[in-house]
């Protein structure tokens, strides 16, 4: 119309068909209008799903397994090496035929024993000056942890340097005739590192108000567990619960142990080791890693892998950037990340299965390896970048290498050694109550009668810790 008629009141004459006339026309521009609109806006009852599939979760059931436990803490055993090395040895320049082991006795709990033998042979390193002799042990003070030694190859030991040596045993050299006893022999006993964690309770809760759910307002939506269709109140309580499974996922890959004199132990909450905690203190943390220096920078990782329990398949969860980092890494060599004649065995050895997860395999050395984006790393609303077109990463943590497979460890509650996966979540239940995922509904609405509240509480709880077996194994990618 050419201009905005505004009637006084009493002035509009209706109109026996639908459309506007210089006599019916209405003026709600200035935004007081109400129920007497005649033109109502346009609604869209479909719900846009502007970020896509918001969930976190599935890092875990890709590597991992869940369990059930009975009690409060989960104790595992894990084998120490095998071989007898010692680092940071003194060489005494007086004589030049003494060294010292770091035995480290002023703090009992970093304590290690002198377990060399006299006429053990043994290789004296030199990192500084990566130089290295081999000895005969001549004497050996348990004690003290000073050897006497004979060069093979020289008269002292003052070819190697004074301080910083790794030593380790190679076999032994007696004369004829000659018996063990208790003066010149150790005998070592196996030992086992031990360690353990305890489970966190983790729970939310959903409220709606009896009067809300009597005011019927419906969406239609398609959630991201797979249902849709249209909800009506209950929308909520959906996303309540995908909250609370993104949790329970989320608080054992973050979760941290209340330190002695902290805030949070003082509270009474003594916290879980979580996945990046127990990396970062029991495994292998490579700080930034850069495509620019092709394969080297990566080789030193595998060289590192060599040290520990040299794990034949891995997969790589990695931010975006990092994700691409290692594209241009492999496209650099002339190759591609989806070849390299890596095998699928982790997948049933069937490429489209790990294509079909996300995940792209390369191989390199005796390695293979799957990669795949970590959602986790990338979301906005966790450790993604915080607005878009700006930082892609808030945090320190770029990605993980996580070996498949499972370890061997000892039971402590069986009494014998069993296999488990390296990453794996311990759950409380029983016979009598199963705390895995529990799920209930407390009030006066919605069906449930159980109080005088006006209102329906839907709960959610679980208890849960997650065991790093074999952290050796894993590397973290932080900045």
């Amino acid at each position: 119309m050419a201009s905005v008629l505004t009637p006084d009141f009493g002035s509009i004459k209706p109109s026996q068909k639908q459309q506007a006339l210089d006599t019916n026309y209405l003026n709600f521009t200035d935004g007081t209008a109400d129920f007497a609109q005649q033109y109502l806006p346009e609604i869209y009852e479909q719900e846009i799903e502007r970020y896509g599939n918001r969930t976190l979760s599935g890092f875990l059931r890709m590597v991992g397994a869940e369990m059930p436990m009975t009690s409060d803490q989960v104790i595992w055993s894990e084998q120490n090496r095998l071989h007898v090395s010692y680092t940071n040895v003194a060489n005494d320049g007086a004589n030049g035929l003494t060294i010292t082991l770091n035995l480290n006795p002023a703090n009992p709990a970093d304590y290690v024993a002198n377990v060399i033998s006299i006429n053990q042979t043994i290789v004296i390193l030199d990192p500084a000056t990566n130089t290295e002799l081999k000895a005969l042990v001549t004497a050996s003070n348990i004690a003290t942890g000073v050897l006497a030694v004979a060069p093979y190859t020289a008269a002292t030991t003052a070819g190697v340097g004074a301080t910083g040596l790794k030593i380790f045993v190679y076999g032994s050299e007696y004369s004829k005739g000659s018996t063990l006893n208790a003066d010149n022999y150790q005998s070592i006993t196996p030992s086992f590192t031990q360690f353990n964690n305890s489970p966190i309770i983790i729970r939310n809760k959903y409220v709606v108000s009896g009067s809300d759910t009597a005011q019927i307002g419906w969406v239609e939506v398609a959630t991201e567990d797979g249902t849709g269709g249209y909800l009506w109140y209950l929308k909520a309580e959906s996303e309540t619960r995908l909250r609370f499974e993104d949790y329970l996922e989320m608080s054992v890959v973050e979760g941290e142990l209340a330190a002695a004199g902290s805030a949070a132990l003082t509270a009474g909450k003594k916290g879980t080791e979580g996945f990046f905690a127990a990396v970062k203190s029991r495994g292998n943390v490579n700080a930034g890693f850069d495509a620019a220096t092709g394969l080297a920078g990566f080789d030193a990782i595998l060289q590192n892998l060599d040290t520990q329990g040299a794990i034949e398949e891995n997969m790589l969860f990695l931010n975006r950037g990092t994700n691409l980092a290692f594209d241009d890494m492999l496209a650099g060599v002339g190759g591609t990340p989806y070849s390299g004649g890596s095998s699928y065995g982790v997948f049933e050895n069937s490429e489209d299965m790990a294509l079909n997860l996300g995940f792209s395999g390369f191989r390199r050395g005796s390695y293979d390896f799957y990669k795949t984006d970590w959602k986790y790393l990338n979301d906005a609303s966790t450790r993604g970048g915080s607005q878009p077109l700006t930082s892609s990463q808030v945090g320190d943590i770029q990605g993980v290498l996580v070996p498949a497979g499972t370890s061997t460890v000892y039971d402590q509650v069986l009494g014998t050694n069993i296999r488990r996966p390296f990453l794996h979540v311990r759950y409380r239940a029983s016979q009598a109550d199963d705390r895995r995922m529990k799920n209930w509904i407390t009030g006066s609405v919605g069906g449930a009668y159980t109080s005088d509240l006006d209102a329906m509480e839907v709960h959610f709880l679980s208890e849960r810790c997650l065991c790093v077996q074999g952290a050796n194994n894993f590397v973290l990618f932080t900045v």
